[in-house]
């Protein structure tokens, strides 16, 4: 099963799948009995029934990571590596089964779906080794009478909040970290995408993660579940990733009781293809930026600053490549493009696409809603964009490439002048996010000037790709607080503790 999947296998992995709440190592119905649908968005009809989730189970939930945390915080660093790697290779091994649970949940084309069961995967295997690796440090003072013992240890229980839009490797990505410093969590996945966290739930119990460790608490209402977590004052620690709004929201929670923060947030990607750029890579690498997941990812191309030089013949061959790509159920053999998560996603790029031709901008190619059922928008290219557009100043999170010509008329594809690259950063930190940038040129002094000056905390420098588990993630401004993977990925989930040993003087 490698490119397609077929909806009896879907359903019958979906019918394997525990849809209770896990609390204490055991799957149980919500305190209320209730439950939530979740649909499939290609078709609109209903997966499964999953546990709704409210403010008593989440207390229940969260004492149970605090009592389980001392236990948990003293196991050896192998064997939480060990759970770790265990469960890497349980998720390698069910590819198939997890990437049709999430296709199904979410849209995504199943190959696409695959890609992401690799990727999320990682992050498990890179915390496994990043698990036994925790160091500290040991000096004397400048005066010679005291040794300094810096060690690092669990900050405590943790808050892990995942969007839909990445829903196994979001999980992993934060689970990982928490797992390999010896921190228990509680946990709440998406309501729109509930079944693949629920499945990574079951794989890490299978993989010997001790009972307590990972609490999960699904929910129709996470103002009510999330919120009693952080008010708390048991949590000591926070990881969220969605919107720049929750997120503030979420800030001023933690405040309340001082706890440790991660926040990868909102993003406004600027994708900047100067005059000197090989056009054929920068298409390559707008489709990559721009179209995965349909365009529903933090780090998607937003606005594409194309200097005029090479205006005509980029705007041709994306619009080529975005024009020819098959839209469809994500499970279907050759689908290139699945729905969109809901409706109202929907209903937002639709009401992107009017204000922005309303202010000028012109339609290459898409830009009008398919009828039938499921939540399809065709991948649409428009240029010409007015700055002032709304698209401009909001995640579009959907298939639209928006095309803003910068640089001087006529100007020769081989200038290498300043005044346009000043122009074009100018316009990319005109945004009060600053996740990703994206930078296409052949001239390496370039480069380096305006990944310098782009406000961002990730450049993609002639790559349309920057998330890697062994980089570390993450935005500034208000997108974001911390990082996420890579090395400084575990040190979010450590406090530091310094220790002073008077030397003896006999």
């Amino acid at each position: 099963m490698t490119a397609t999947v077929s909806a009896p296998a879907a359903a019958q992995a979906i019918s394997r799948i525990h849809t209770d709440l896990f609390i204490d190592g055991r799957w149980a119905p919500a305190a209320s009995g209730a439950t939530f649908t979740v649909e499939n968005p290609a078709t609109g009809e209903a997966l499964a029934q999953v546990a709704d989730g409210n403010a008593d189970d989440a207390r229940r939930a969260l004492q149970t990571a605090a009592d389980h945390q001392a236990a948990w915080a003293a196991t050896s660093p192998r064997s939480r590596s060990e759970i770790l790697y265990r469960a890497y290779q349980l998720i390698i091994e069910r590819t198939d089964e997890i990437a049709a649970v999430m296709t199904a949940e979410m849209g995504k084309p199943f190959p696409e779906a695959r890609g992401e069961v690799a990727y999320g995967a990682e992050f498990f295997r890179w915390f496994a080794e990043e698990a036994v690796r925790i160091g500290g440090d040991h000096t004397i003072t400048g005066d010679g009478a005291n040794r300094v013992v810096v060690s690092k240890q669990p900050v405590g229980p943790c808050v892990l909040v995942t969007p839909w839009n990445f829903p196994l490797a979001m999980g992993t990505r934060k689970i990982g970290p928490a797992v390999a410093a010896g921190c228990t969590m509680v946990f709440k996945p998406a309501e729109l995408t509930p079944l693949t966290a629920l499945l990574l739930t079951e794989i890490l119990a299978e993989a010997g993660l001790p009972d307590g460790v990972l609490n999960v608490v699904t929910t129709s209402d996470p103002g009510a579940v999330v919120g009693e977590w952080m008010t708390s004052g048991k949590a000591r620690k926070v990881s969220f990733t969605g919107s720049t709004e929750v997120g503030k929201i979420l800030l001023g929670q933690a405040a309340g009781t001082v706890m440790r923060t991660s926040m990868e947030l909102g993003g406004n990607a600027p994708f900047i293809v100067c005059a000197d750029a090989d056009v054929d890579r920068a298409i390559e690498g707008v489709m990559v930026a721009k179209m995965r997941n349909m365009g529903q990812a933090c780090t998607a191309a937003n606005r594409i600053f194309v200097h005029r030089g090479v205006l005509d013949e980029f705007t041709e061959k994306l619009s080529a490549r975005m024009g020819g790509l098959v839209v469809g159920d994500g499970s279907h053999d050759g689908t290139q493009v699945g729905p969109l998560v809901e409706q109202k996603a929907v209903d937002k790029v639709t009401a992107l696409v009017s204000d922005a031709v309303g202010r000028g901008a012109r339609i290459v190619c898409g830009g009008e809603r398919p009828t039938g059922a499921g939540h399809f928008y065709p991948p649409t290219v428009l240029t010409d964009v007015d700055p002032a557009a709304d698209l401009m100043h909001t995640e579009i999170f959907g298939p639209v490439a928006a095309i803003i010509p910068f640089g001087t008329d006529g100007a020769d594809s081989t200038a290498t002048g300043t005044s346009d690259d000043e122009e074009v950063v100018r316009l990319a930190n005109d945004t009060p996010w600053g996740l990703v940038g994206y930078l296409f040129t052949r001239d390496i002094d370039r480069a380096d000037r305006l990944s310098t000056k782009l406000e961002v905390g990730m450049v993609g420098v002639n790559t349309g790709l920057v998330s890697n588990p062994a980089a570390p993630f993450g935005g500034v401004k208000q997108s974001g607080l911390g990082r996420e993977g890579g090395r400084l990925g575990i040190e979010e989930f450590l406090d530091v503790k310094y220790i002073a040993r008077p030397i003896p003087t006999s």
